[in-house]
């Protein structure tokens, strides 16, 4: 009873999902604001102590995750929720999506590594390799959060506000500024655990399963060796916050109102992104920029110019500031991402 109760508290509940009318719905237990509504509440940035007491948290649900062999492939703070009430201290994972069964429930069988794969998942939070084309498994998600963390601590990310004619070549751009970000500079001035963070999961092999307690033991010895105490006391608990955070649940203010950011331009390095990858495109790219060892994608990259050329115009999903709400424009998301959910809680659905 203990273990379901502790799953039913780390994913919401699913209580029905179809179509009514045009609309694709599904309908889950309420939940707070997302991380990223809290981080712009906070004034974009989060204190150490609270990332890792997040960290620990995200860590786990994308493990319980990968245990019912799905990976998420859109890792992001906008997928994250605070619960309410009793659970408010909890982190919530959301919006399944863009999930893909990486391993056979019965056989167990992981999936074949492939490469010229769509582009799937947001690109300031992709993996290298999903910005590569290279098919994605649990390494890519736990990157994705890497990046998170490093946001949270610095505020931006070194391929956040990059400049570009059109969203293809922002992309672009912003892959190649990954693939040539040395780690250690990525991570400078922060405690080297979110170095060796991100290493870790760029060191792992395409079907190798993530060392998760590892990782999450590595931060809680940092917290410990900082004297912070694990009371769940987060920065928009703080005196200085609290005054913002009752207005925000009132509706009477919005994150834009907290941040000035209403009248700025959208911009799109946050937006959620699917497309093709041209093949030859990406054969060339993987050849010429990235060392192949023993068949798997274990891979160092070469620092030279890189380009890359969608056949197909990429469905984009349109965002408020950088990261805010999406519109789908995808008309299957709604069963996929609910019949993930089902998987993932054994729910029964109300017909």
């Amino acid at each position: 009873m203990e273990i379901v109760k502790y799953i039913f508290q780390i994913l919401p509940r699913l209580y029905h999902y179809g179509q009514e009318a045009s609309y694709n719905i599904m309908v889950i237990d309420l939940l707070g604001p997302s991380l990223e509504d809290l981080l712009q509440l906070c004034g974009g940035k989060f204190g150490l102590k609270t990332v890792i007491m997040l960290a620990d948290q995200m860590i786990q649900r994308i493990e319980y995750l990968h245990s019912k062999c799905f990976i998420h492939r859109d890792i992001k703070p906008d997928n994250f929720l605070m619960g309410l009430g009793k659970n408010s201290h909890l982190v919530y994972i959301i919006d399944y999506g863009l999930g893909k069964k990486y391993k056979d429930t019965k056989t167990h069988q992981h999936i074949p590594y492939r490469e010229n794969k769509s582009l799937t998942g947001t690109a300031r939070y992709a993996s290298v390799n999903a910005h590569l084309g290279i098919e994605q498994s649990r390494r890519d998600d736990l990157e994705a959060l890497g990046y998170i963390l490093i946001y949270f601590l610095k505020s931006q990310l070194q391929w956040q506000g990059i400049k570009a004619q059109t969203k293809q070549e922002k992309y672009t751009k912003i892959m190649q500024r990954k693939m040539t970000s040395p780690v250690e500079v990525m991570c400078k001035n922060l405690p080297v655990e979110f170095s060796i963070y991100l290493n870790y999961c760029k060191s792992l092999r395409f079907e190798d399963k993530p060392d998760y307690s590892y990782l999450r033991k590595m931060f809680k010895d940092l917290f410990v060796q900082k004297g912070y105490e694990w009371d769940y006391i987060y920065d928009w608990c703080l005196p200085i916050n609290k005054q913002k955070m009752a207005k925000y649940q009132n509706g009477k203010i919005t994150i834009e109102t907290f941040t000035g950011k209403e009248n700025l331009q959208k911009v799109g390095d946050g937006q959620e992104v699917i497309g093709d990858v041209n093949a030859n495109t990406q054969q060339n790219l993987l050849q010429s920029n990235y060392n192949f060892e023993n068949g798997e994608n274990q891979v160092t990259p070469n620092p030279q110019n890189i380009t890359e050329n969608n056949e197909k115009e990429p469905q984009f999903e349109t965002q408020q500031n950088e990261d805010d709400k999406n519109i789908d424009t995808r008309s299957n998301e709604a069963q996929d991402g609910a019949q993930q959910q089902q998987n993932l809680n054994g729910n029964t659905i109300f017909d």
